[in-house]
């Protein structure tokens, strides 16, 4: 299959194989972690956004594999390398698509702030700061909306009929939509994307009627629990990110 790989991800590989995408797992990858990301897949199948659908899952040499719905189209993240004077429409619909996904809600995801409340324990912190967090994250507003947890452009495949669909949602939960927003914003920036990453956050504030300072709240709490994963200097990065904002 390797003449068909899609993309190479931390820890799985994504093949095209006829009409499907089959997502192939390191063979250490935990069994229960696979059949979550499934599950959370097939959960948000029916709340109204276009979703690829996950028709099985699988070991292939020993392997964990899920497969999906292949989608055919260019990811966004191509299309705004690709014509970089039509940036700010391509914004826009990335905005109101992550809006689209907020305004729905699915009962049976997990809960965002019992995960990020995990996380922040799980975090290389002083017992303080892992406390001032906790504090803060049991301060903020309760949600129970729909949250990707992974929202960027490399996750959204436009169709040649202009049809977007979601993929990757692995990290889905259910809260308050601010904690997505700053893990966008989070994510641009760790991308190098500066502007684009102050860019979006003022777009989405603007098209939500949210204030900025709302969601910067969230960043040193999302920034903790996602710092838990990855590359060593993304922790770096994310752990920096902890004390931008100052604590009441």
């Amino acid at each position: 299959m390797s003449d068909r790989i899609i993309a190479v991800r931390t820890r799985k590989t994504i093949y095209h194989e006829g009409d499907t995408a089959v997502k192939v797992f390191d063979a250490d990858y935990a069994k229960y972690d696979v059949l979550n990301e499934a599950l959370n897949q097939a959960r948000v199948e029916n709340i109204g956004i276009n979703v690829p659908k996950v028709l099985e899952v699988k070991t292939i040499e020993g392997k964990w594999a899920i497969v999906f719905e292949y989608i055919e189209g260019k990811s966004l993240e191509q299309l705004m390398k690709e014509n970089p004077t039509k940036l700010d429409e391509y914004l826009e619909m990335f905005v109101d698509l992550q809006m689209k996904i907020h305004s729905c809600t699915c009962p049976m995801l997990n809960k965002l702030k019992d995960k990020m409340n995990r996380k922040i324990t799980e975090a290389d912190l002083d017992a303080t700061t892992r406390y001032e967090l906790h504090t803060r994250l049991e301060s903020m507003p309760k949600h129970n909306k729909v949250c990707h947890g992974d929202f960027n452009p490399s996750n959204i495949i436009i169709k040649d009929d202009g049809t977007p669909f979601i993929l990757d949602w692995s990290h889905v939960t259910q809260g308050n939509a601010s904690a997505d927003v700053a893990r966008t914003y989070l994510l641009f920036k760790l991308q190098g994307e500066l502007d684009l990453a102050d860019k979006y956050l003022d777009l989405f504030c603007r098209k939500s009627d949210t204030a900025k300072q709302y969601i910067q709240q969230w960043m040193p709490i999302v920034a903790a629990s996602q710092s838990v994963k990855g590359k060593k200097e993304e922790r770096e990065f994310l752990l920096d990110w902890v004390n931008v904002v100052e604590y009441d």
